[in-house]
């Protein structure tokens, strides 16, 4: 499965930038905290767990590595 980077604008001007597995869980998680106001926990690829306060988010930033907006040179 394909990284996945996620980067998360905390109401404080602050942001947090992971890599994880599953965005689309990560983003059910994020919605679910959003109603209730708990704490959403998160896994990154070196296994490092973050607890993110759903309703102090401000915004979601999700960009998958398969899409190509990377910018590089290549020697043909």
């Amino acid at each position: 499965m394909a990284k996945t980077r996620i980067r998360i604008g905390i109401t404080s001007a602050r942001e947090l930038e992971i890599e994880i597995e599953d965005a689309g869980e990560f983003i059910k998680s994020m919605e679910a905290g959003r109603t209730d106001g708990s704490i959403v926990w998160v896994e990154d690829f070196k296994g490092h767990r973050h607890g993110i306060v759903a309703d102090r988010v401000a915004f979601i930033e999700v960009q998958s590595e398969d899409d190509g907006s990377g910018v590089g040179f290549t020697a043909d």
